[in-house]
């Protein structure tokens, strides 16, 4: 017979059990993208940018991902991977560049090319992590083209949307993050650029995000199995001879 704690326990759990599922599958679906994650996206502030690296040619292992920075961008520093080699390729300027801060440069960081020691499997994933100057006006969208290259093929990840366009209905959208207000909320606040945040969360995947999945599916887990563990003490507590 079922009591109604128990079917209150079965309803809870299931609940919360099903919403991390759901989670479960975004996380899937979004891997299926390089994407980028920053840790902050106000302007003018030096940012780490972490852009997950999966399977981009069916089957294939990746031997080379070639990362170009946008225009509005002089420089990034890879941070070490012990996976991958990294190289810096620069451009030259026709004229000068002017600085804000009055200085001037004839050269920039156009491209991060990193090259696998190992050729990443289809099954695994990785993080490369840029450190980076952000621009100083706030409400500018940053696209990072992508070209990954496996054994068999290559994928380009460039494909910006147009006005009105959803990147989401692009097949192989660039990643890209929006600057926001000086001083604001970072990508991991409740205010700043929406259209970071949501990158983050729809489009892009590493190890740390993966843990964090993995950590939500055993606290579902938890609940499932205390909320069993106090059904069955309260069960205990009515039966004949069980202490009161």
């Amino acid at each position: 017979m079922t009591t109604p704690f128990l079917c209150r326990t079965l309803t809870t759990s299931a609940a919360v059990a099903g919403s991390a599922a759901l989670l479960l599958a975004a996380a899937g679906g979004a891997s299926a993208h390089v994407g980028v994650t920053p840790d902050k996206t106000d302007a003018g502030s030096y940012a780490l940018l972490t852009f997950g690296i999966p399977h981009g040619c069916d089957t294939s292992p990746t031997t080379k991902v070639a990362i170009t920075l946008p225009p509005e961008l002089n420089d990034a520093q890879p941070t070490v991977n012990p996976n991958w080699t990294a190289e810096k390729v620069t451009e030259q300027f026709a004229e000068p560049r002017k600085l804000p801060d009055g200085t001037a440069i004839t050269k920039r960081t156009s491209q991060i090319v990193y090259t696998a020691k190992t050729p990443l499997s289809p099954e695994l994933r990785d993080a490369l992590v840029l450190s980076v100057h952000l621009p100083v006006t706030a409400g500018t969208t940053l696209h990072f083209p992508t070209l990954q290259t496996c054994e068999s093929g290559q994928t380009d990840w460039s494909q910006i949307a147009g006005e009105g366009q959803d990147p989401h209905d692009l097949e192989a959208p660039a990643p890209s993050l929006t600057i926001s207000p000086a001083g604001g909320a970072d990508a991991h606040g409740t205010a700043g650029s929406a259209h970071a945040t949501e990158q983050a969360a729809a489009v892009t995947d590493s190890g740390a995000d993966v843990r964090s999945w993995t950590g939500l599916a055993a606290g579902v887990g938890g609940l499932v199995l205390g909320g069993a563990a106090l059904f069955r003490g309260r069960g205990a507590r009515r039966m004949p001879g069980g202490n009161q």
